[in-house]
């Protein structure tokens, strides 16, 4: 306690006006400076004892701050006593819950990011030990000339499938950095479900895919077109990949004072149940996975909702799946 430089001056102080009072004191009377000399031992021995208590609390608090520094979160400093001391070591409980929490969110992140480097390596790997057979075998002059065709065309899917996969993981690691801001602007479901639905007008076609939009034409939801209308792509692609050929694809949308809502449905084979509570886990291919599927699309377009304050839940049964995306309105 003494090595302490605040207690060092108050004891140099005490004494200089305890002789101070003494000698004013002996000069009115001895019995006057007697008195005043055992008032002031006791008042010191009382003194004294309280600073030694109130620094071995101190040093106590201090040893847990140590122990808390080398990692040993598992102290409870909490004290229910009123007081400096009380609510110093309520602030080291609060610090103590909030660096336990982080640790165990840093464990968790990484091994999520061992496991998102494994799946991304797995993914990688095969395409492009396919692409360096093939590019061998090209290098064979005697090769066919359909069979060299068919080798490049090979190869540009491949190409195509790690420039996809690389940009949606790219998207994906922004969103989760928060390096990504979303656009907080009033915008019209009908124009983010035209923007979605554009790029698999042609392959409905195609597979005679029946699409059906209804809606009320004035809802409105606060959020960014681009991205929004990307997180219902993916959606729209999951229904339409798992849709037979003449099947019908449905999207409906409507506005209500708590939330903008939007679903999207299909009469496909419909999502095995025991692969619904895993379907927006990244790289989770369920067992009615496509061969090229990869797993990210319906992670991306969770992510994406929930950036913009929604929420995307999703139904299904042999008869078909429904996707249901929720946007819900800020308080302003």
């Amino acid at each position: 306690m003494l090595r302490n430089r605040e207690v060092q001056w108050l004891l140099v102080f005490s004494i200089v006006i305890v002789g101070l009072g003494s000698l004013i004191a002996g000069q009115i009377s001895l019995q006057s400076a007697i008195v005043l000399l055992a008032t002031v031992a006791f008042l010191a021995m009382g003194y004294g004892v309280f600073t030694y208590w109130r620094y071995q609390k101190i040093r106590q608090l201090s040893i847990m701050l140590d122990e808390i520094c080398n990692g040993k979160f598992d102290l409870d400093v909490r004290n229910n006593m009123e007081g400096e001391l009380s609510l110093l070591r309520s602030n080291i409980y609060k610090i103590t819950s909030m660096l336990t929490k982080q640790g165990r969110q840093l464990k968790k992140d990484k091994l999520q990011l061992a496991d998102g480097l494994s799946d991304i390596s797995h993914q990688l790997r095969t395409p492009l030990t396919s692409m360096m057979v093939m590019t061998e075998l090209l290098q064979q002059e005697d090769l066919a000339k359909e069979q060299r065709e068919l080798f490049l065309q090979t190869i540009t899917q491949q190409l195509e499938r790690i420039q996809w996969l690389v940009t949606s993981l790219l998207k994906i690691s922004q969103i989760d950095a928060g390096t990504i801001t979303f656009k907080e602007e009033i915008i019209s479901v009908a124009a983010v479900v035209k923007k979605a639905v554009e790029p698999f007008l042609i392959l409905m076609e195609l597979k005679e895919q029946q699409l059906v939009i209804k809606g009320d034409e004035t809802a409105t939801f606060y959020g960014d077109l681009s991205w929004s209308s990307e997180a219902l792509t993916n959606i729209i692609k999951n229904c339409a990949e798992h849709t037979p050929a003449g099947g019908i694809i449905k999207i409906d949308y409507q506005q209500n004072p708590i939330y903008t809502e939007i679903i999207i449905s299909d009469n496909g084979e419909g999502i095995d149940q025991d692969d619904l509570p895993y379907i927006f886990q990244r790289f989770y291919r369920g067992k009615n996975a496509t061969s090229d599927s990869v797993g990210i699309g319906l992670a991306m377009s969770r992510a994406i909702v929930l950036a913009q304050h929604g929420d995307i839940v999703v139904e299904s049964s042999p008869k078909g799946s429904r996707f249901c995306v929720k946007f819900y309105h800020q308080v302003v």
